[in-house]
Parts: C-alpha cells; sequence; structure tokens
C-alpha cells in the first residue's frame, strides 16, 4: 500500500482493536495498542471527584509516549497500525472535564501534540449507539472488562461526539466504514474487502459500507 502508517479510531465497542490486528497480520505491520491499563479508571466509573481529570491526564502522557517513539526512519521501514488517533484524547476530554481542568488539559495536549507523526491515513468505523451497547454488554459478561459497562447515555453521548469529530476531520485521509453489517474481528472477507478499499483510497474523505 501507498500507507505506511494507518490509525483505527471509533468509539468504544467499534472493533478498532480486533482490526488493528487482523490487518498487522496480513501485512506484515507493526501494531500499535493502546495500553488500555488506567489506575484511575476505577474511581472514575465511580464518578470520584478529580478522577476524570486524572484519568484523562493518565491516558494523554500513555499516548504521547506510545506514538512520539514513531520515528520516520520507522514508518519508512515497515508499515505501523494503530487502534487509535492521538487527536481523539480531546473527545474524551470534552466529555469528561470541567471548564478549569480542561484549561489545563488543553495547554498540556497543545505541548505534546507536537511530538506526535500523523498517520497516513485513518479508518474510522462508524456504528449506531444501540449496536455499541449490545457489543459492551456482550464484552461486559467476561469479568476482565467489567469497566465496560458504561451508562447508556454516555455511550451515546461519545458517539454522538465521534461522529461530530469526524464529520469535520480533514488533517489526514480518512475512510469512514459503517459496521453494522459485519464484524472485522470474525470475518477474513470482510478484512480482505476493507484491503481492496484501502488500496484504492485517495485524498480527502471517502465511505465503505462493508455488507455480509
Amino acid at each position: 500500500m501507498d500507507y505506511r502508517y494507518l490509525a483505527i479510531e471509533g468509539p468504544v465497542g467499534a472493533g478498532k482493536t480486533a482490526l488493528a490486528e487482523r490487518l498487522a497480520l496480513r501485512l506484515d505491520a507493526t501494531a500499535i495498542l493502546e495500553d488500555a491499563d488506567n489506575p484511575f479508571l476505577a474511581d472514575f466509573y465511580q464518578d470520584r471527584p478529580g478522577s476524570a481529570f486524572q484519568a484523562q491526564l493518565f491516558f494523554l502522557l500513555n499516548r504521547h509516549r506510545q506514538l512520539s517513539g514513531l520515528r520516520q526512519t520507522d514508518l519508512f521501514s515497515q508499515v505501523s497500525i494503530c487502534d487509535y488517533l492521538f487527536d481523539r484524547d480531546r473527545i474524551y476530554a470534552y466529555l469528561s472535564l470541567d471548564d478549569n481542568e480542561l484549561f489545563i488539559y488543553q495547554r498540556l495536549y497543545d505541548l505534546l501534540y507536537r511530538d506526535i507523526p500523523a498517520p497516513d491515513l485513518v479508518v474510522y468505523l462508524q456504528a449506531p449507539t444501540d449496536l455499541l451497547l449490545k457489543r459492551l454488554r456482550d464484552r461486559a459478561r467476561n469479568p476482565e472488562h467489567e469497566a465496560l459497562r458504561l451508562a447508556p447515555d454516555y455511550v451515546k453521548e461519545m458517539n454522538e461526539a465521534y461522529q461530530h469529530f469526524f464529520f469535520h476531520y480533514t488533517a489526514t485521509p480518512l475512510l469512514v466504514v459503517e459496521t453494522s453489517q459485519i464484524d472485522f474481528g470474525r470475518s477474513d472477507d470482510a478484512v480482505d474487502d476493507l484491503l481492496r478499499q484501502l488500496r484504492t483510497i485517495g485524498r480527502g474523505t471517502q465511505y465503505y459500507v462493508p455488507r455480509k
């Protein structure tokens, strides 16, 4: 492919990590997976004062550590596929932080953003809120994913924030993939079809609706 650095994005439950892993296997690429281990998340889910700010800064610094390590030489030598876009950090910040916290957060974000290489292409996995909630409920039956018992109103607000963000996104080429009818984590054919789309995408924003 012409693209050496791809970012897969979408709200929680969209299937970002599964797709990033499968694409990395197909393309013999390096998979960069977000470290979801955040010591402040438990307090955040219990709505303890200050926990949202602590959790957000921890994620921001972790994402910066992962992506600032990418060098141009690395990107030229091998394809890299990341299961998040650094810019997405602001989506969650604006959902969770108050005005004073956002003021501090934004100043730190602006400093760290300078170190992050832009992806050659972003793939945004889109899904309706009711489907995201169903997927999250299915996952939360596993004790390891207990934290995915998110409030429906929060998931709805998050999904709408993602839609708004990517409706205005112009920083890189963007492929918007509607995932209601497909599960990239389970379908080899779906991954093959997506790869064909990735090999033909040009500038700007394009849309792809895979079918079973």
